[in-house]
C-alpha cells in the first residue's frame, strides 16, 4: 500500500500543519501532503506550506456566492490529486455536505477540548471559564455537525492553578501536535475502524 494522500485545511498559524509536515519528513507518518487549503491568504500557514514545497489552494470566501460554491471548487482540487484523507487543523469554516458526504469517514478534525464538552469556538477559554480541572484535545471524524462526529482519540491536559488562556493554550497545542500526526499514522496503517458512532483501534 502506498503512502496516504492527505489534504490539510488550516486558517491560522499552521502549527498543526507543521507537525504533520515534520512527521512526514521524519518518517513518522506514512503519508504525503498533497495540498494545503486555506481561507485566509495572509495566514502564516501559507508561508509554511511554501517553505515545505507543498501546493496551496488559497481563497477568499467573500469571492464566492456561497460555502457550497467554494467547496465545489475545493472538491475538484482534492479529486484531481487523489486525496484520501482530509485533516482539518485549525480550519475556521463550517464544512457543508459538498465535502462531508464524499469524504465521510475520511475527514478528521482536531479540537482543543475533551469533546463533547466545550465544542465550537474557543474551547480553551470555555474550559477555563467553566472551572474544569482537566481538559485536553480530541481528534474526531467530521459529520457536518459542530464538533459532533465520532471520536477517534483524546489526550488529557491538566488545568493548573493560575492558568491563563495563553498558558493553558501552550500545553493544549503541544498535545495537539503530538496527537494529530499519531492519529493520521493510525489511519495510514489501516488501524482505525468506524462503526456508527464507535471507533476502534487495532494494535
Amino acid at each position: 500500500m502506498g503512502a496516504l494522500r492527505l489534504a490539510v485545511f488550516a486558517s491560522g498559524q499552521g502549527t498543526n500543519f507543521q507537525a504533520l509536515a515534520d512527521a512526514v519528513q521524519q518518517g513518522g507518518l506514512d503519508a504525503t501532503i498533497e495540498l494545503l487549503v486555506c481561507d485566509k491568504p495572509s495566514a502564516p500557514v501559507v508561508e509554511r506550506a511554501k517553505k515545505a514545497g507543498i501546493e496551496a489552494f488559497v481563497f477568499k470566501p467573500k469571492d464566492y456566492p456561497s460555502r457550497e460554491a467554494y467547496e465545489t471548487e475545493i472538491l475538484v482540487e482534492l479529486e484531481r490529486r487523489g486525496v484520501e484523507l482530509i485533516v482539518l487543523a485549525g480550519y475556521m469554516r463550517i464544512i457543508t455536505p459538498v465535502l462531508v458526504e464524499p469524504y465521510y469517514g475520511r475527514m478528521i478534525n482536531i479540537h482543543p477540548s475533551l469533546l463533547p464538552s466545550f465544542p465550537g469556538v474557543n474551547g480553551i477559554g470555555q474550559a477555563l471559564e467553566y472551572g474544569v480541572k482537566v481538559t485536553g484535545v480530541t481528534v474526531h471524524y467530521v459529520d457536518g455537525g459542530l464538533d459532533s462526529g465520532p471520536i477517534i482519540a483524546q489526550r488529557t491536559v491538566e488545568v493548573l492553578e493560575g492558568d491563563t488562556e495563553a498558558s493553558l493554550a501552550e500545553r493544549i497545542h503541544a498535545a495537539e501536535q503530538q496527537l494529530l500526526p499519531q492519529v493520521a499514522q493510525w489511519i495510514a496503517q489501516s488501524k482505525v475502524t468506524l462503526n456508527g458512532r464507535h471507533v476502534t483501534l487495532s494494535k
